[in-house]
């Protein structure tokens, strides 16, 4: 099997959960060397262990389990004393600590950790004021000079390096705000206003539209979940093929703009294509504005529309990823439609992100409940034939596959259950090569009827 990578940098229930899935590996491999320690009855000690473990045939333990359970709950509960906010996503505050003197950990970090907790709706999402903060303190004022003031070349490359540095976790913030109706504290008016409002400051220099995300991804992704009436699904794609990808991201590009409102049109529902119409068209119409008020594109362009251009590609590339591999025997699980990434980029820097296929089951789950609700459901993961890579985020994952790279893709792959774990690296990239087939027509059909699977967002 492929050797499994521990990042440095991963996130300490990253590396929790990885460890977690390696140990597996190494108790299932040890069960199939000496057989004689196999009880069916009573279950498999394992090498080292004092005391006897209960351990399946999957090499999975169920004191371990429970016992790396209850660390990942602890980190989220602030009850606890092991509970850690997050503050920035490039380090834990546990590094921090580490890291800092003493005097301006505790006169500094912890006052304003103390601060951001009455700011944000939950005590975990401290990062999030500190986005918060850092986005008004450079890219607002930066995009107003250019804007309204004085524009040169160099200040907007350098302004539009910046955006791009930041979208990634901007954009799964929204997220996050999105799903849970806002990310600030309901307690005070004027933090409900802020919450409701700086949206439409921040997201047009990110690159989103206002309210798009929210009528894309809530209101027809999460309602569609990859169906053939999801206007993203990758079902009728051929997900190795740079052809099928680039006819992917072109339609979305071109006509997402029509496609969205008319597909509420089709479904009964015009209000919600109006709304996401207006929404859609609205920021368009401020952008050409903007140009015009300016005399000319280019400060709007480095400063709108270049990231709504990236942003929108992002998006794509990124939905391709998580739905590249589907089940062809049961594309409408959630399981089996969606992926599961242990990486850096998209679980630290990212809110969790590459939890995908948790984040299907529950649209709401909280960012950081994810790796606890993968680690507790882990042999339903393993029974549903789920997949699960590491060390590799969702841009790297479309990279190869239009590449055709499946034997780099087979060693990333961290193998859940027996079936999986017995594969050779030449049935790894078998399975991964069959999970991103072009379906028919007849297939979706015989699949998913004639108006597709439709739950609640």
């Amino acid at each position: 099997m492929g050797e499994i990578i521990f990042d440095p940098n991963l996130t300490v229930p990253d590396a929790l959960v990885l460890r977690n899935l390696a140990d597996d590996i190494q108790r299932h491999e040890e069960i199939k060397r000496d057989s004689t320690n196999i009880d069916r009855d009573e279950g498999y000690s394992s090498t080292g262990s004092a005391a006897k473990e209960t351990v399946t045939k999957d090499g999975v333990s169920a004191e371990r389990d429970a016992e790396d359970l209850k660390k990942l709950t602890a980190l989220n509960d602030p009850t606890r004393d092991e509970f850690e906010p997050t503050v920035i996503t490039s380090l834990d505050l546990s590094d921090l600590r580490a890291r800092l003197p003493k005097f301006v950990f505790e006169r500094v970090v912890l006052p304003y950790v103390a601060w951001a907790q009455t700011v944000v709706r939950h005590e975990t999402d401290v990062v999030m004021v500190t986005h918060l903060l850092l986005y008004l303190t450079t890219s607002l004022p930066s995009a107003a000079w250019l804007l309204f003031y004085r524009f040169s070349y160099l200040h907007g490359v350098l302004h539009f390096a910046m955006q791009v540095w930041y979208m990634g976790s901007y954009t799964l913030m929204m997220h996050q705000h999105i799903h849970q109706r806002g990310v600030l504290s309901r307690r005070s008016w004027l933090l409900r206003l802020v919450d409701a409002l700086f949206p439409y400051v921040t997201d047009p220099l990110m690159g989103h539209t206002w309210n798009s995300y929210y009528y894309h991804h809530i209101k027809h992704h999460h309602v569609e979940g990859n169906g053939p009436d999801d206007l993203s699904s990758t079902l009728r794609f051929q997900r190795d093929s740079a052809l099928d990808f680039l006819r992917y991201v072109g339609r979305f590009l071109a006509l997402v703009w029509l496609d969205l409102p008319l597909y509420y049109v089709r479904k009964g529902r015009p209000g919600l294509g109006a709304r996401a119409a207006f929404w859609e068209l609205g920021n368009y119409a401020a952008i050409y504005g903007l140009s015009c008020l300016r005399g000319g594109g280019a400060p709007v362009f480095f400063v709108l529309l270049g990231p709504l251009l990236l942003m929108r590609l992002g998006l794509m590339v990124g939905n391709w990823g998580q739905h590249a591999l589907v089940d062809p025997d049961e594309p409408d699980s959630d399981f089996r439609s969606s992926i599961t990434l242990v990486d850096v980029p998209s679980n630290r820097h990212c809110y969790n992100d590459g939890y995908h296929t948790s984040h299907h089951l529950n649209p709401r789950r909280h960012w950081r409940d994810h790796p606890v609700a993968f680690l507790r459901q882990k042999e339903t993961y393993a029974a549903q034939r789920a997949i699960v890579l590491h060390d590799i985020d969702y841009l790297g994952l479309t990279a190869r596959l239009l590449l055709g790279d499946y034997s780099y893709l087979a060693r990333k792959l961290v193998p859940l259950g027996a079936e999986q774990m017995d594969m050779s690296l030449a049935e790894r990239e078998a399975l991964l090569r069959r999970c991103t087939r072009k379906f028919s027509e007849d297939e979706i059909r015989a699949k998913f009827g004639r108006g597709g699977r439709e739950k609640e967002a």
